[in-house]
């Protein structure tokens, strides 16, 4: 059976059960980390754990965009342009979008972590 990966799977990751497939999670969990995170032994040993903590941080930042979208025309409307501040809010939206990809992809690949495998759908 050939290793399928579903849509959103990272294609820096192999998919679960292809050889060599933890390895290339770990390294790209690294880095959708932040990088402090490679200095953590634990992280470096148990992928799980790793994966478990890039969710929790992807959905960290996604809070923060939302906060941002909230309050950024308020914040940064008597100091930057109009102009200025419409390619932020653009530029943010771009982020959340973004953002919400990869937090689809950490938990894929947190999902594979935990064993599940995953088939197409006809």
């Amino acid at each position: 059976m050939v290793a399928y990966q579903p849509p959103g799977w990272p294609r820096e990751v192999r998919p679960p059960g292809a050889p060599d497939w933890e390895r290339t999670a770990g390294a790209w969990l690294l880095d959708v980390c932040p990088p402090d995170y490679r200095g953590y032994p634990l992280l470096r040993r148990h992928l799980l754990v790793l994966a478990r903590f890039a969710v929790l941080h992807a959905e960290a930042c996604q809070l923060g965009v939302e906060r941002g979208l909230s309050g950024l025309r308020v914040e940064l409307a008597e100091v930057v342009d109009g102009v200025v501040l419409e390619r932020a809010v653009e530029t943010l939206h771009h982020e959340q979008a973004r953002l919400i990809g990869q937090r689809r992809a950490v938990g894929l690949v947190e999902d594979g972590l935990r064993g599940r495998r995953f088939v197409p759908r006809i």
